[in-house]
């Protein structure tokens, strides 16, 4: 069309300038040469082009939708659109090769051994040697490859770090938990300066109790060490110190009855280690029966997390592995821990299971029931075969990677893949160490790939 537009803007000029010019057609780039004495013609535009260069023109001046001017294309620049007269580089290459048969250029089912034109004067496209390999495998010239902006980057080992993360709430050790309970009727006659909150030391005295089970025990102790005529008296004692010992005595407490040889009126009970007091439940006073639990004791120098991990994430959480947990209480700061336990149920409810991380805790600064957020660090620490994300397509019951295998050729491979991470994903199977994978555009070219696989088989069905 553009051809036909030069010869009717250059027959205007002619009968315009009234002068005698003689118009030669050059063979076979068909470029029309215009010879003649006037210099103004010569320099006259013939018609208007985008100024983008975009395939838009027009025989009068014309402006952009921004207020540009066309650009005006005098004869002697003006351009060929016949791809017969612009041989490229691809072509050049091409020409070295054999041509096997020359194809209809809309992809219908007929193909000829000699240049043909179709019914709309279009030429046949001629194919040569290795374009029509069947291998599945997809061919795109060199300027659609730049258009669709295709790349590939090569398979590489990397180290895929997945992180999984999951909320939880800070929870005691049910290891480090004490509780003072009496096993034998019992009076509280004083209690110490001790609340529910206060922090206790092994060995702070907390109460002093009266039991006359007690008083007795020790009493018969007190005898069997200081008697000096029964010839048991050895036997004897140890069964009246573990009697002792069996009512929850103090070690203390029978030291000092041991040292001071006075069986005591009350005794004088201690915490059993260090801790926050969680409850306290003695009163001055109130009577004891066997089994009232008095102080409830908790040390919070280790807490644990207790972490609902989603059932998808379950599969890549296994113990030992290392986590990182943040209160919200506290921003910026981090603890690290351990994956101790995999608790062996699912919440049906909220379709999540529950691990166990053991934290440190020496500035006793995490507290029950506070609320965490915690990353579990799933991946492994040996490099693994990965390519970039964007390269996999997931059509849900497979993996696909196109495989660019040079000259324009993109193979399509099913793929295993594994952890992702970072923008990476695991090839477990199906690409080698070192292929080039395409990364980006890989879906224009499975555009063009069903595109050939339907033209194909409308041919072969039309064949039969």
């Amino acid at each position: 069309m553009i051809r036909a537009l030069t010869v009717t803007a250059v027959a205007a000029l002619i009968a315009a300038a009234g002068t005698a010019f003689v118009v030669t057609q050059r063979q076979p780039a068909r470029a029309i040469a215009i010879v003649g004495p006037v210099a103004a013609a010569e320099s006259a535009p013939i018609y208007f082009q985008d100024p983008d260069g975009k395939p838009s023109y027009s025989l009068d001046p014309k402006k952009t939708l921004d207020g540009r001017d066309y650009r005006p294309v005098p004869a002697a620049a003006d351009v060929n659109f016949d791809e017969a007269a612009m041989p490229s580089t691809a072509t050049a290459g091409a020409s070295d090769r054999k041509i096997k048969y020359y194809r209809n250029p809309m992809g219908l089912p007929d193909t000829s051994p000699a240049p043909k034109k179709d019914s709309m004067g279009m030429d046949y496209i001629a194919v040569y040697e290795g374009d029509d390999i069947d291998d599945g495998s997809v061919k795109l010239s060199p300027g659609k490859i730049q258009r669709t902006g295709a790349k590939s980057e090569p398979a590489a080992r990397r180290v895929i770090r997945t992180i999984v993360r999951a909320p939880g709430t800070i929870a005691l050790d049910e290891r480090r938990i004490s509780v003072i309970a009496m096993r034998s009727e019992s009076f509280i006659l004083k209690v110490a300066n001790v609340t529910t909150g206060s922090h206790v030391v092994r060995g702070q005295p907390l109460m002093d109790v009266y039991s006359p089970s007690v008083s007795s025990a020790a009493a018969e102790y007190l005898a069997t060490i200081t008697s000096k005529t029964v010839g048991n008296d050895l036997a004897y004692g140890r069964g009246s110190k573990q009697r002792l010992m069996n009512l929850d005595v103090p070690d203390a407490a029978i030291s000092a009855i041991e040292k001071t040889q006075i069986v005591p009126i009350s005794i004088e009970w201690t915490a059993p280690r260090d801790g926050i007091v969680l409850a306290r439940n003695a009163i001055e006073g109130m009577r004891v029966q066997p089994g009232g639990v008095l102080f409830r004791i908790a040390d919070h120098s280790v807490m644990w997390a207790l972490i609902d991990v989603a059932e998808r994430d379950l599969g890549a959480v296994s113990k030992g592995q290392t986590a990182t947990v943040r209160a919200r209480a506290f921003p910026g700061r981090e603890f690290s821990g351990k994956v101790e336990v995999i608790y062996p149920e699912i919440n049906k409810e909220t379709r999540t299971a529950r691990i166990r991380i053991e934290l440190p805790n020496p500035d006793l600064a995490l507290l029950h029931d506070m609320y965490v957020d915690a990353e579990i660090d799933t991946g492994t620490r040996e490099p693994v075969l990965a390519v970039p994300e964007s390269a996999v397509m997931d059509t849900g019951s497979r993996q696909t990677v196109f495989i660019d295998k040079g000259q324009g050729r993109f193979e399509p491979r099913e793929v295993k893949t594994g952890h992702r991470s970072a923008g990476y994903v695991e090839i477990r199977q199906g690409v080698a160490e070192g292929e080039s994978v395409v990364i980006s555009a890989n879906f224009l070219i499975d555009a063009e790939s069903n595109l050939k696989a339907a033209l194909k088989g409308f041919a072969e069905g039309a064949q039969q």
